[in-house]
């Protein structure tokens, strides 16, 4: 077993290659957690109302170090899709008026999308990014883009994802949605390239980092979109209910949480209306935060070379897995694995795949028989999901550093057993 799986309260027996959806907190960071938890409970008013500033401010300070961003730009979520909620109900969308998603986007962060588009009459338009993405010999991009983007600098892969999006934005695009690591499919997206060609169109941003924070390096201050969200409490372990959301210094006016509070109206001397608001937004359990700093110091210190080492670890475990799994199963890769963070999302054997494709829904699964079998049979946790047109099933994989290739193999032998099964 690996022994840093120690460092998790992971059922024994339990193959959990699903960090991707939920996470997984460690134990130390937990104790934190609960630490403070104690200590607001001994004096609530102190913890709360004397003290909270300063908590959250020195929490943000060492968050923004990690992600490369300026402390005043920062504030802490719940989860991404708050985040993404307070962006979008705070645009002042006309008749007329386009957003842009794709088809790869978050099905809940794309339902935002929908409704705030609906309110206002406004547009909502879903940019196909194929999948699978295949390279081939001799593929030259059909579109070069002007205002200093570069596609000859990006890999074809990459630049097919940018030449989707640019190929969905019209005159009255007013924002576009994009995940910097896709949920259903796993794709890294060229995320500064795509905010590159759209920010010198006079376009907005919003960046769904969900994934990103700790699965791979983050400059927000080289990146500048005008919005970026990202979750903690997936590949940088903190508790669940810590989250960020970066807002450009020129797109704060006017921006306001989804929960909206004192700091609407109470303005706090030094402070930002920014921080105003989003720092208290009612009565909320503020651990989760205050624990994320406990979070990227453990991380740090797991393997030799901190967090560019585990960093390493993960996304070469997933890209092992990944071709062990495509191995036994005789599928192709579906994206280039330079494409890849710490998952990757492969097609079932075609024993799983329906003869009558049903409805592609970018959306995992929650009662998928064959997922319930994984886990009830063999006690391994992994997502499915149905995808494409015409749809097919996969399957996603997540690394993170309990994680061993051992459990990749007892995966595909669980999958190989079901197939046999089923024929039977």
């Amino acid at each position: 077993m690996n022994p840093l799986r120690s460092h998790w309260l992971l059922e024994d027996g339990l193959a959990f290659l699903n960090h991707g959806s939920f996470g997984a907190c460690p134990r130390p960071v937990l104790e934190e957690q609960s630490r403070l938890r104690a200590e607001m409970e001994r004096e609530p008013v102190r913890f709360l109302w004397r003290e909270i500033e300063g908590r959250i401010d020195a929490a943000r300070a060492e968050l923004a170090r990690f992600i490369g961003a300026d402390a005043e730009e920062l504030a802490f979520v719940p989860n991404a899709t708050t985040a993404v909620n307070s962006v979008l109900r705070s645009l002042e969308l006309q008749p007329g008026d386009e957003l842009i998603a794709t088809d790869h986007g978050y099905n809940a962060c794309n339902n935002v999308l929908a409704e705030c588009a609906r309110r206002a009459g406004a547009k909502l338009v879903v940019a196909r990014i194929p999948f699978p993405i295949t390279v081939k010999e001799g593929w030259l991009p059909a579109v070069r883009p002007q205002d200093g983007w570069k596609p000859s600098l990006l890999a074809p892969g990459p630049e097919q994802v940018v030449q989707a999006i640019l190929a969905a934005v019209t005159p009255r695009t007013r924002l576009v949605l994009i995940d910097h690591v896709t949920s259903p499919t796993a794709l890294v997206l060229p995320v500064a390239e795509i905010i590159q060609a759209l920010e010198s169109r006079g376009i907005d941003v919003l960046v769904d980092g969900a994934h990103a924070p700790g699965m791979f390096p983050i400059d927000l201050r080289a990146l500048r979109p005008a919005y970026y969200t990202g979750n903690l409490h997936k590949w940088v372990c903190a508790p669940k209910g810590a989250g960020f959301l970066h807002v450009r210094r020129d797109r704060q006016r006017g921006l306001h949480p989804a929960t909206i509070s004192h700091g609407y109206n109470t303005p706090r001397p030094n402070r930002s209306r920014f921080h105003d608001e989003f720092d208290w937004q009612g009565t909320l359990d503020v651990t989760a935060w205050l624990a994320v700093p406990a979070a990227i110091r453990f991380c740090e210190s797991l393997l030799p070379g901190g967090w560019p080492a585990l960093q390493e670890h993960n996304r070469d475990l997933a890209g092992h897995a990944r071709r062990l799994l495509c191995e036994r199963f005789g599928v192709e890769p579906p994206c280039p694995e330079a494409m890849l963070g710490s998952m990757a999302t492969l097609p079932l054997p075609d024993a799983f795949q329906e003869k009558e494709p049903g409805e592609s829904r970018a959306v995992i699964a929650r009662f998928d028989p064959l997922q319930s079998a994984l886990f009830e049979q063999h006690r391994i946790e992994v997502p499915l999901l149905r995808w494409g047109a015409p749809a097919r099933r996969w399957f996603r994989i997540s690394a993170h550093a309990y994680n061993s290739l051992d459990e990749y193999e007892r995966l595909a032998d669980a999958i190989a057993e079901e197939a046999e099964s089923g024929k039977r």
